[in-house]
């Protein structure tokens, strides 16, 4: 009788891990003395070989789908060198060890989860299991990353930090994680490798760099309360692996405060979405999936404080307008959380935004006397906050400036609910990313006024 090759749960052989991992490290050694165009000549053979040859090396998807992400990347790299924006073949290499490192959404992931009868200590058995074994295969994706990088540094004697290149390494191995966490139809190796290629890229750019004890204290200090958001059921895991990545970056471009300040509208917003729960999940307008975020609302709230918080270590000769817009982006967020979470429960029906004629509870565009009035309270929360951390050091500013801009942006929400997003222009998440970043010109435009520049 025939014996089939044992195989994994994602499709590789026993015997094909090791042959393809080793021939994952051949083209990585080689790489610096190959060069890019000899490289992407190896690595399309390679792909081609994987591709075509379905009994090659008893290969899996996410062998193929690893050498295509190569195989592109080093082409946009080649293109690129005469280029004045070129794909630096080092982060090409220091991408393609992320994912090489190997497949492993099981850990990123809440696949396997299920809502059964269980007991609520196995539960957290599992859980803790993911967290811990995600945290090793991040250090793992890390140290990939900057070895492989540091390897074309070394050997082609770039001009390049090995503290810069750690920074983009560990950028890079927490998107690519972020990547793995989200469910998609694309084999994993793709999205994985591409995300952390492109992202590192953005950096590269900037030249930005902290040391590296910095940047470790800031991811550690990132994953613990990602952690403990997703212990309370604020949170899934790619919504932790993306707190994880605004963490990293706001701590180390414009410091701990600007991500606590950040940090306040998550707990906010997690606090508030359980308000009258029942009640809510009775009418039918309570949060999906008992209220726990993805990665999909931490982006669309957090993007344009991201950009504010990269721009505030960039371009320090702008700080101030920075300072406030960034308050004025997480005002929003928070002032438009509270609104819909505390507004609904109102007594009475609210008023649609466009019209003020009597609409129903939660419906896009409504609005009610209670909601507006916690949207106040949310944006006027920031703006003290603000001021005690020490990101504005004037709080009758700080607190004028932030409400308005957190009002006004919650308000642009609900405008923006009631048009683009009830013709299907825009998504609920779309809605939040045009209203955090409205929020936030309005506070910077505001202090520019005030200022009288």
């Amino acid at each position: 009788m025939n014996r089939a090759t044992p195989l994994l749960e994602n499709g590789s052989s026993y015997h094909g891990i090791p042959v393809m991992h080793i021939l994952y490290l051949l083209l990585i050694l080689i790489a610096p003395f190959a060069g890019v165009d000899l490289l992407l000549l190896l690595s399309l053979i390679l792909f081609l070989g994987l591709r075509f040859s379905g009994k090659f090396l008893s290969c899996s998807r996410d062998a193929v789908s690893l050498s295509f992400s190569l195989t592109l990347m080093l082409l946009v790299s080649a293109v690129s060198k005469d280029l004045p924006y070129t794909f630096p073949f080092y982060i090409v290499l220091a991408a393609f060890a992320v994912a090489a490192v190997g497949n492993h959404s099981s850990f990123f992931s809440e696949r396997g989860f299920t809502a059964d009868l269980d007991s609520r200590k196995s539960r957290m058995k599992k859980r803790g299991f993911s967290l811990l074994w995600s945290s090793i295969f991040l250090a793992l994706r890390i140290t990939a990353a900057f070895l492989a990088a540091s390897w074309i540094v070394y050997w082609q004697g770039l001009p390049i930090s090995y503290n810069f290149v750690f920074f983009i390494a560990v950028i890079g191995a927490v998107t690519g994680s972020l990547f793995e966490s989200i469910p998609s139809k694309i084999d994993s190796n793709i999205p994985v490798t591409l995300g952390a290629g492109m992202t590192m890229w953005i950096f590269e750019e900037f030249r930005y760099w902290v040391p590296p004890e910095k940047m470790l204290v800031a991811l550690a200090f990132s994953l613990f309360l990602g952690a403990l958001a997703y212990r309370a059921k604020i949170a899934d895991v790619s919504a932790l692996l993306s707190a994880a990545l605004l963490g990293v970056l706001i701590i180390v471009f414009s410091g701990l405060p600007w991500f606590l300040l950040l940090l306040t509208f998550f707990i906010l917003g997690g606090g508030f979405t359980r308000y009258k729960y029942a009640y809510k999940e009775s009418i039918g307008i309570a949060q999906a999936k008992d209220g726990i975020r993805s990665y999909e609302n931490v982006f669309s709230n957090s993007t344009a404080a991201l950009v504010l918080a990269v721009a505030y270590g960039v371009f320090q000769e702008q700080s101030l307008p920075i300072i406030y817009a960034y308050m004025g982006t997480v005002a929003t967020a928070t002032g438009d959380t509270l609104a819909s979470e505390i507004g609904t429960t109102a007594k009475g029906r609210p008023r649609m935004i466009t019209t003020l004629k009597l609409s129903e509870p939660g419906a896009d565009g409504a609005v009610s006397s209670l909601g507006e009035l916690a949207a106040i309270f949310g944006s006027a929360v920031i703006g003290v906050l603000g001021y005690a951390l020490g990101i504005s050091d004037d709080l009758l500013l700080s607190v004028l400036i932030t409400t308005a801009g957190g009002f006004i942006g919650t308000n642009v929400d609900s405008l923006l609910g009631a048009t683009l997003q009830k013709r299907g222009m825009l998504s609920n998440s779309g809605v939040n990313f045009v209203a955090t970043f409205v929020g936030a010109g309005i506070s910077a435009g505001i202090y520019l006024l005030v200022s009288g520049i």
